[in-house]
């Protein structure tokens, strides 16, 4: 049987540098800065240097499972994995080397527990060979999600450079060890790359002691309000204040729910990595210091990355109704999106998961759900705003209401809204865990040569990164001696989301002639489309509350991109979309099926369809069993102009679109943690998920493999036990990051009603 190795110590002196980026004088890790220096492989384009301690996990040749500390460092496109710091030993040999490929994928797997630490995992493989693998791990989730951003600039150069007409081979070469074989090529750093910017505290950080990890992504913040790209139907008022937290009962007459929803809304003295970290530690040390209610636990089982069964007990001190002592089992399910907010569903699980312990009675935790996420402040300090939202008894919240009962406050849902005030006190008296290392800027230093490249044994030429990280290696070399491209507007400055902004902000949008006019050649002779010529297998609606239908809403749900986002991240709300939605197919299969647009019975394929100008299809695969596809077809017009953003989303790089193409969600109607699981805001599926592109004819489809992540797994498979029941509205459109993009438009959206599993149609 394999066994786990233990964590190494990190190397001897202070602490070093978690993560680095060595960065262009305008001080953007964008490969498309200008730099005097040699860009990667002689391209002109400025390469960001990415670098820090990580843990490389995996099996060796003889069975055996290894996690060993690493120093990883990523320029351009090339990729060095070393024993220690080669900033502070210079010469020194990397043990590991290679080159990305545009055809990387990076995948985050969540949480995993590793001897006794949790670590967040990246599965490292190449989309076309599955087989080219690896695993790294990082400390925090943060910590991870800025090293998928270091892979992803990697990416974009390796795919610059095959824009330029570069063969793949030659770049591999070109990365490879110098052709005599007597010594290894040096690559200083570049010139004009003078500056570094450190963020985090060290290596001790991957030994799971205190660590913090700077966010560089903008989040848009209204000081405590939702911040979502889709509007919600909650309808919060403000009930009490207890111990400085506010709380609030949602008064809308939501269809969904199955009781009143109450949430503690509260601003803590800490950045978000460090708040989810402490709320899912199981110490019950430190979870004395804040938490009344669940402080005891031990986990029960690890599902997968993002969830896991926890059980708990409690005898009762201060909260009198309980007569005896109390257990409870309770699932934990988390998220983080990608603007850097977190989500933790906590539901209470059956007495099969572990039955209850002698002297205590089995009780329910009250289903809950935590949200995270920065605030935006003028101060140096680290802020986020800690939500905590909950189900009550309708019957219950009405009696305390009526001041029939003054027992709220010694009842599980006060503990439960409590443990917000209680994480607040906990940060303010532990300083230590509140610090947010500001961005401190050193002058590289060029007598200091980095070897990335270099002669290995181990290492044979062509390799890929992820090559290197399958190949487990030996004990004796193991224990040897040996969000946006904006620019961020200047603190304090942050919009409100107020009435009159909202107001201000229709003339800063598109109409759809506008948008038609730059994005369509509009001195053609449209087509006429009519969506009753075109038939799926999903119907479309005959009213509102048609089940198991379809149907085209407005945008004006939707908060879309302003003329003036680069400058204030002022969003409007979306107008009509530019593309008609004529049909929706609803598929089972046992496979995953792609290209469905060149199925021979495909409606692409019809001769109506072949009149159309351009027909954008999304092909949502969704993972179950059997596995299941939405198939949306969009329809325009006219013809599309080339030149438009549009046409460079159609005819683009997969890396283009996959940096472009987003989409909102928002669930209309539903079970209440169901929306909090989704929630409203805009997502990058290309970023998210793997996405695969079919540009053919008069039609380009879109691949979405939501099984490719496993965050997706997870959240479509809660989806999927309420799908039932749900309204849900998506809007497809394409991201715009450059001053002449804007205002955004809404591409296209769909209505789903209550879809039924059972009603697909097998292929």
């Amino acid at each position: 049987m394999a066994t786990a190795a233990k964590p190494p110590t990190p190397p001897p002196g202070g602490p070093g540098d978690v993560f680095e980026v060595e960065l262009s004088e305008a001080g953007s890790p964008d490969l498309g800065s200008r730099s005097s220096g040699s860009g990667s492989g002689g391209s002109g384009r400025s390469a960001a240097e990415y670098s820090g301690w990580v843990y490389h996990i995996g099996v060796n040749s003889i069975g055996h499972e290894y996690c060993h500390l690493r120093f990883l460092v990523i320029r351009g496109r090339t990729v060095a994995m070393y024993k220690r710091d080669p900033h502070d030993h210079p010469g020194l040999e990397p043990i590991r080397k290679g080159a990305v490929s545009h055809t990387l994928m990076v995948e985050e797997l969540g949480r995993r527990r590793v001897n006794h630490g949790d670590v967040y995992v990246l599965r490292l493989y190449n989309r076309l060979d599955q087989t080219k693998k690896g695993e790294i791990a990082c400390a925090t989730p943060g910590e991870a999600r800025k090293w998928i951003e270091a892979f992803e600039q990697a990416k974009q150069q390796a795919d610059h450079d095959l824009m330029r007409g570069v063969s793949w081979n030659r770049l591999q070469n070109e990365n490879e060890i110098n052709l005599d074989g007597h010594r290894p090529r040096v690559r200083r750093y570049a010139q004009g790359l003078g500056k570094l910017v450190r963020i985090g505290k060290g290596p001790e950080m991957l030994l799971r002691q205190s660590s913090d990890l700077r966010s560089q992504e903008r989040v848009n913040t209204n000081f405590g309000g939702d911040t979502g790209d889709a509007f919600e139907a909650h309808e919060w008022r403000y009930v009490r204040t207890f111990n400085g937290i506010r709380i609030f009962e949602d008064v809308a007459n939501a269809k969904g729910g199955k009781g009143i929803l109450l949430k503690s809304v509260g601003v803590v003295g800490a950045n978000p990595d460090t708040v989810f970290e402490v709320v899912l530690n199981l110490d019950k040390h430190k979870r004395y210091e804040w938490d009344m209610l669940t402080a005891d636990l031990e986990l029960v089982e690890t599902i997968d990355g993002y969830c896991d069964v926890v059980y708990g007990t409690y005898e009762p001190k201060y909260l009198n109704w309980w007569k005896g002592k109390k257990d409870f089992v309770f699932s934990r399910q988390w998220f983080r999106g990608q603007d850097g907010a977190y989500t933790i569903l906590q539901t209470p699980v059956g007495r099969n998961k572990r039955p209850p312990k002698h002297g205590y009675d089995r009780t329910k935790i009250n289903p809950s759900t935590w949200e995270i996420r920065r605030l935006n402040t003028s101060g140096s300090s680290p802020k986020c705003v800690v939500t905590l939202m909950l189900e009550i008894s309708s019957s219950f919240w009405g009696r305390w209401k009526r001041r029939h009962s003054s027992n709220f406050d010694k009842s599980i849902p006060f503990a439960l809204l409590s443990q917000v005030a209680g994480l607040r006190e906990y940060f303010a008296t532990n300083p230590a865990l509140t610090s947010d290392l500001p961005s401190t800027v050193v002058k590289s230093k060029a007598s200091e040569p980095l070897i990335i490249q270099s002669e290995l044994e181990d290492s044979e030429p062509g390799d890929e990164f992820y090559d290197a990280l399958a190949r487990g290696e030996s004990f004796e070399d193991e224990d040897s001696d040996d969000d946006d491209d904006a620019t961020t507007p200047k603190a304090g400055k942050v919009k409100l989301k107020n009435v009159s902004w909202a107001i201000a902000g229709l003339a800063l949008k598109k109409t759809k002639a506008l948008v038609e006019t730059s994005e369509l050649v509009t001195n053609s002779s449209p087509v006429t489309v009519d969506p009753s010529d075109f038939h799926g297998t999903l119907r479309r609606a005959k009213s509102e509350n048609d089940p198991n239908s379809w149907s085209a809403p407005g945008g004006e749900k939707f908060m879309i991109r302003g003329k003036t986002y680069l400058t204030d991240y002022a969003k409007v709300v979306g107008g009509d979309p530019l593309l008609k939605l004529i049909a929706v197919d609803w598929f089972k299969v046992d496979e995953r099926f792609d290209s469905v647009a060149l199925h021979p019975k495909s409606l692409v394929q019809s001769e109506a369809a072949k009149k159309i100008p351009f027909i954008l299809v999304i092909n949502l695969q969704v993972p179950a069993k059997p596995n299941y596809n939405l198939v949306m077809y969009y329809a325009a017009e006219r013809p599309v102009n080339k030149d438009s953003l549009l046409g460079r989303f159609i005819d683009g790089t997969d890396t283009f679109r996959d940096a472009r193409f987003k989409l909102i969600p928002s669930i209309v109607e539903g079970y209440w943690m169901v929306k909090r699981a989704v929630g409203t805001k805009a997502c990058l599926l290309g970023k998210a998920v793997t996405c695969n592109y079919l540009r053919q004819d008069n039609f380009l489809e879109i691949d979405v493999d939501i099984g490719s992540s496993s965050v997706a797994r997870s959240i479509i498979g809660l989806v999927l036990g309420y799908v039932t029941s749900i309204v849900v509205d998506l809007a497809i459109l394409i991201e715009a990051k450059e001053e002449k993009e804007l205002p955004e438009y809404i591409l296209g959206t769909v209505r789903l009603n209550r879809v039924n599993p059972d009603s697909a149609i097998s292929i």
